[in-house]
């Protein structure tokens, strides 16, 4: 299959793709369809089941209101919709621009932890190529965010590398790297079906907050000390950190088009990622938009 962002055109979907499931963090289900829109109008998010004020959120760096455990975005009347990353992820590897996702509820379904479902579900619909060339975000300077032995940083790339690392005291993912060009050839063989994951021991502090509420092993990679609880183990090789770099395909996604740079990660989460997003926004002069055609690169 042809990577859309290789054909340089903006795509949109060639017809709605609907499906439902519950929220990791509410527990509530909820009926999600992603619908084919024009070009210039990105990823929009509409809330079916507001009706009292404002239920659209464009997806923009400055929309992002939460990024503790996921990403949250809001408009300005206050609605919200939570954990987006993910579809956001299949989204941009997809090469899909613009885009209508309207759910009844506050969060996008988890489905099975990872983004798989996600690129099924795109696949079914099919895409439409646009007349418009696609934009891209050029990092020209190197950005970079820390939080204590976490970093984030951007440097620039004549291509989208991503770059991720992680390193915990579980024996059961210990050391993790991987290092890659994002394009949708990748984005399929190595990192779409990496799941989310987390520890036993946190899921019952996350229920008395209020989240985790929708989280199972049928939809996170679930450890116990030094043991995985899911029937069949991991999926691939190194998923814990495939997963991490899936997250961050979706998180700078908000930025409203692919990156030609090179991301690189060390312990980050939703929140580094955001950080990082933001400082780029607050630093014009460290890259620009380009549209790249089958004839010239140029300066949109």
């Amino acid at each position: 299959m042809a990577s859309a962002i290789k054909d340089q055109h903006e795509h949109t979907l060639a017809g709605p793709a609907i499906c439902a499931g519950v929220g990791v963090h509410s527990g509530r289900r909820v009926r999600l369809s992603i619908r084919p829109a024009p070009t210039g109008t990105g990823i929009v998010f509409v809330r079916s089941d507001v009706t009292d004020r404002d239920n659209r959120i464009p997806v923009t760096g400055d929309s992002v209101v939460d990024s503790r455990l996921n990403t949250v975005i809001a408009n300005a009347d206050g609605v919200r919709v939570a954990t987006i990353e993910h579809l956001m992820a299949a989204l941009v590897a997809l090469g899909v621009s613009n885009a209508v996702v309207e759910l009844d509820g506050e969060e996008v379904p988890i489905m099975d932890g990872s983004a798989l479902p996600f690129v099924q579900l795109l696949d079914r619909a099919g895409f439409r190529r646009q007349h418009t060339p696609q934009r891209f975000i050029e990092v020209l300077e190197p950005i970079e965010v820390t939080e204590g032995d976490k970093t984030a940083r951007l440097v620039p790339c004549d291509r989208y590398e991503m770059r991720f690392e992680i390193d915990f005291a579980s024996a059961v993912i210990g050391n993790q790297v991987v290092d890659f060009v994002v394009d949708e050839a990748t984005f399929r063989n190595e990192i779409m079906a990496a799941r989310t994951f987390g520890f036993a021991h946190e899921v019952e502090a996350l229920r008395q907050m209020g989240l985790a509420r929708g989280g199972s092993l049928e939809n996170a990679v679930v450890i116990d000390g030094d043991r995985i609880l899911n029937d069949g183990g991991l999926r691939m090789e190194r998923e814990f950190v495939r997963h991490k770099a899936l997250d961050a395909i979706g998180d700078l996604f908000v930025l409203g088009a692919p990156l030609l740079g090179r991301y690189e990660g060390v312990k980050g989460g939703h929140a580094l990622n955001n950080k990082l997003v933001r400082e780029l926004l607050a630093r014009p002069e460290a890259w620009r938009v380009v549209t790249r055609t089958p004839e010239m690169a140029q300066t949109a």
